[in-house]
């Protein structure tokens, strides 16, 4: 039985891939190599918000652009490509949900909310009624076959692994997703939109949240949840009065910048930091470094792709997108599961995501789930 590059028991010319096509290089390129190679490849561009919802300008579509650098790289393809319009789902799914997180004093991933609900759950539905074998993204992961099915890797370029923002990916899912650059680093890719001389080859890479362009989370917030956006205490964590704030969604756990307490910035000798937050009391509570520190944490919404476990397991989790591996121990529960520390982890936010790899090699994503704010 002979396979295509992408594990399917059939030639290219008669497997039809659906690439979600962003319009950035790395969606590009996936579109050009499968179509380099034969297959019967259609192009699917979101149209997921107007930037005016976020920013309360009306008519400021941000992303325009994307878009029409998409169907210009269709073009240069000769592959059909159709726009779909995803507002009111992203919306409900993604925007709102982090509006609802930050006045809940948590701090939500909406890339994780994305990529769960409206590309691998909603897009993945339309692949399939468009008669493809498969959903391809530009994603910097891996799918390896494994003796139980298909497995979810880091990215082979650790610079540009994207695994922590994947680990809600089910394993159904798995079985019909494909990520043809999990193998390449980030240089490759653009030396390979060059090659294929697609207009996006020195597109820079966004590093904003797609609906908060400009990094000001707390007006998008305002913008969707005025009333989350209200003035309190800012609190010692004996309950001293020490200063005040213009809203807890401007503060996550962890923060130090910014704070200026009786005149101190958090630069001096004596820095505090975010501690906690009391939506219910609108509280900002801080304190010293070593108070962040957290032996356990509990997680819910939990994502499990190695099947049944009982007891505690050995792993190597991430905290945080841009953290490196630690070694824990994870008990699953009936309601999500417990993450133990050898040390303390300092800076846990609640609403973040944990994210579970295998302790041997740190390349198999395991699972994972969000953090529990303390009560």
């Amino acid at each position: 039985m002979s396979f295509n590059s992408l594990g399917l028991d059939r030639a290219p010319g008669d497997t039809r891939v659906v690439v979600a096509m962003s319009g950035g290089v790395d969606s590009s390129v996936t579109a050009a190599l499968l179509k380099e190679q034969g297959y019967d490849v259609v192009g699917v561009t979101l149209q997921l918000y107007d930037h005016g919802i976020a920013i309360g300008k009306s008519g400021a579509c941000c992303a325009g652009q994307d878009i029409q650098d998409a169907r210009q790289v269709a073009e240069r393809l000769s592959i059909p490509h159709y726009v779909l319009d995803y507002e009111s789902r992203f919306r409900a799914e993604v925007m709102d949900s982090f509006a609802d997180a930050y006045a809940r004093g948590e701090t939500p991933v909406p890339c994780i909310a994305c990529n769960r609900t409206v590309k691998f759950r909603d897009l993945l539905k339309t692949a399939r009624e468009l008669g493809a074998e498969a959903l391809a993204t530009g994603h910097y992961v891996r799918r390896v076959m494994g003796a139980a099915g298909p497995e979810l890797h880091r990215g082979a370029d650790p610079a540009r692994d994207q695994s922590y923002f994947l680990f809600g990916t089910t394993r159904e899912q798995l079985d019909f997703l494909r990520f043809p650059l999990g193998d390449l680093p980030k240089s490759e890719t653009r030396a390979l939109a060059s090659r294929f001389d697609l207009t996006v080859a020195d597109k820079p890479d966004s590093q904003d949240i797609c609906f908060v362009p400009n990094g000001n989370y707390a007006s998008v917030v305002q913008k969707l949840r005025p009333e989350a956006v209200e003035p309190g205490e800012i609190v010692d964590m004996a309950g001293n009065v020490v200063g005040r704030h213009e809203g807890i969604v401007r503060y996550t756990v962890g923060q130090r910048r910014g704070l200026a307490l009786g005149g101190r910035d958090g630069t001096d000798n004596d820095p505090l930091y975010v501690v906690r937050l009391e939506p219910e009391a609108r509280r900002v509570v801080v304190g010293p470094r070593a108070a962040l520190g957290r032996d356990a944490i509990a997680l819910y919404d939990v994502n499990w792709l190695d099947g049944l476990h009982t007891g505690s397991l050995p792993v190597q989790v991430r905290v945080r997108s841009s953290q490196a591996l630690r070694p824990a121990e994870i008990e699953l529960t009936g309601e999500g599961a417990v993450v133990r520390f050898p040390e303390p982890e300092i800076g846990v936010s609640p609403g973040q995501a944990c994210v579970v790899y295998d302790r041997s090699t740190g390349s198999r994503v395991l699972g994972g789930g969000f953090i529990r704010r303390l009560t």
